[in-house]
């Protein structure tokens, strides 16, 4: 169609499909038609805060910039040269817009109810309309740094990046997305077109939608929008990790009720085969759930005993560039809570994961994923940020699920819980002396 070309891909056995769309632009689309009552959209590039060196591919000179800017980037978008804000124009159409900046991407989107085709135009628009000038980036500055300072007073934030610099001595996930006061005080208007041209190239970029809707509309949109670009290849340097943690401890001191802690453990294991990641990480959610989910001995045996709370949690991320599990939430007794994690875990080496608790939590994830596919929201922002720009593929996930075994995570188990991948990071109520 008009120079674009549509593929169809479906899982029959979960009864989900979507459209691919190689658009002649050179952005890749995809579309999830679903019959609910909201759209919704995102416009996303592979670009985030660890990409801070980086090169065409071909150029011989690495380009390196300041901390922060991917983040910075992001909210200069939506300044427009004709002066219109963006967020009025989305208003005009019903729809709610919104942007954000991760470790290793950055997603503009919006939701709406009607009106999908003309807000879905804005979108496109604007993100492919950079405008920045040195008056607008200064005074975008004070606004972020401002930001930056409210984030530094954040004890959630402090535990998290705690947690992060504890574990990374050369990831750059170990930095703020946002960057420091320092750093994005060194970014002007060339840096940014320099990072917007080379990340937002079309060939680094996708679009996913989900709703009621058909890919012929999509692709109308786009080709009112979108002209066609020469695609190129981005080179990042890649930061060496040791499998061991950096620090095993980190501490800081502040306004909170209650000492809050993070246990990271550390993954350097990462495949080059998305697949081998796909399963990885399929491996890991059902890990979490067994070892430290509401129905798990370590939660219940904690709790009864008064060490943890009801905010209690765990969680992990798996992806092309970093892996770790994090366990977190407030105890007046945060080092007791790490030492019983340690021997809770050699106890779990010792005697085996228990092959019933994989069952139970396999069949959990498993209907939390189709589950999934009752929002729009949640489908988009799964099949762009978890799978599309991971190289994976979200309805394959559906088989890898029910192919995971027992002793394949058994093994993922031992692998990545060792006593040198863990760090423990901890915020605490200030002294006496401290209070104001």
């Amino acid at each position: 169609m008009n120079g674009s070309t549509i593929k169809v891909k479906e899982n029959a056995a979960i009864g989900e499909k979507y459209y691919y769309i190689k658009h002649k632009s050179g952005l890749d689309i995809y579309v999830i038609p679903k019959k609910l009552s909201t759209y919704y959209a995102m416009f996303g590039t592979k670009y985030g805060s660890v990409h801070n060196k980086f090169r065409i591919k071909g150029e011989e000179e690495y380009t390196e910039v300041p901390d922060g800017i991917a983040h910075f980037l992001e909210h200069k978008m939506f300044e427009n040269e004709d002066g219109v804000d963006t967020f009025a124009r989305f208003a005009e159409t019903g729809a709610s817009a919104n942007a954000y900046t991760s470790f290793l991407c950055t997603m503009y989107l919006f939701s709406c109810t009607d009106n999908f085709d003309e807000s879905l135009e804005i979108l496109l628009d604007y993100v492919t309309k950079p405008y920045f000038t040195e008056q607008s980036v200064q005074k975008e500055q004070g606004i972020i740094a401002q930001e930056i300072r409210m984030g530094e007073d954040n004890p959630g934030r402090a535990l998290l990046f705690g947690m992060l610099r504890s574990m990374y001595k050369n990831h750059n996930a170990r930095i703020d997305i946002a960057g420091t006061v320092e750093s994005i005080a060194k970014i002007d208007h060339h840096l940014l077109y320099k990072c917007y041209n080379t990340f937002y190239n079309l060939g680094n970029m996708a679009l996913c939608v989900s709703g009621d809707v058909t890919p012929e509309q999509v692709i109308a949109v786009a080709d009112k929008v979108l002209k066609p670009q020469e695609t190129h290849e981005v080179e990042c340097v890649q930061y060496e990790e040791e499998p061991q943690v950096y620090r095993p401890r980190f501490s800081r001191r502040m306004q909170v009720a209650k000492p809050l802690f993070a246990i990271g453990v550390k993954d350097v294991e990462l495949s080059e085969d998305p697949y081998e990641r796909m399963k990885k990480n399929a491996a890991m959610t059902v890990l979490v759930n067994m070892l430290f989910g509401r129905a798990s001995e370590f939660f219940n045996e904690l709790y009864k005993e008064g060490l943890i709370s009801q905010n209690f949690g765990a969680w992990h991320d798996h992806n092309h560039s970093m892996s770790l599990v994090c366990i977190q939430g407030d105890s007046d007794q945060p080092e007791k809570v790490y030492e019983r994690f340690v021997e809770y875990i050699d106890k779990m080496k010792r005697e085996g994961l228990s092959a019933d608790d994989f069952e139970r939590c396999h069949r959990v994830m498993y209907s939390s994923y189709i589950k999934g596919f009752d929002s729009t929201a949640e489908i988009v922002n799964n099949f762009l940020g978890n799978f599309v720009f991971e190289g994976g593929d979200m309805l394959d996930y559906a088989d890898i699920i029910r192919g995971l075994d027992f002793d394949y995570t058994s093994a993922v188990f031992n692998t990545v819980f060792e006593d040198t991948h863990y760090t423990l990071a901890t915020v605490l109520p200030l002294e006496e002396s401290e209070k104001v």
